[in-house]
């Protein structure tokens, strides 16, 4: 299986414009190409482990209601994919509006939910 082509790369920034993570769908990767998520069709994020992490905004961004009444069911992620090699050089980001205060900016204010499946505190321990 060959690496995922550059152009399907989608960037995903934070409210400050900054490219943190990229999409090859449904696969989500940090900026070095690790693997740390995956996306449903309904554009919610999910950690490596299967754990809910937020929603894919159009801008696009991840974000997260900060405090919720409503757990969402652990899924099974998908197959581990290839790492990917992001480009040195992302686009600018667009203008990003404010959050409400009830929403919190996963990338930027979270990002410890979001690790490659070799860290974070959810990992599977060894043996």
């Amino acid at each position: 299986m060959s690496a995922p082509k550059l152009s399907t790369l989608i960037p995903v920034y934070t409210t400050r414009g900054d490219a943190e993570a990229f999409i090859v769908y449904p696969y989500l990767y940090n900026r070095t190409g690790d693997w740390i998520g995956f996306i449903t069709p309904k554009k919610e994020v999910y950690s490596v482990m299967g754990y809910y992490v937020g929603t894919l905004t159009n801008d696009p961004r991840i974000v997260r209601k900060r405090a919720t009444s409503t757990l969402r069911p652990r899924l099974k992620p998908p197959p581990k994919p290839q790492k990917v090699y992001p480009p040195a050089t992302v686009p600018l980001g667009p203008m990003m509006g404010d959050l409400s205060l009830s929403l919190v900016d996963v990338l930027m204010d979270e990002p410890e939910r979001l690790h490659p499946v070799d860290s974070g505190e959810q990992r599977q321990d060894m043996d």
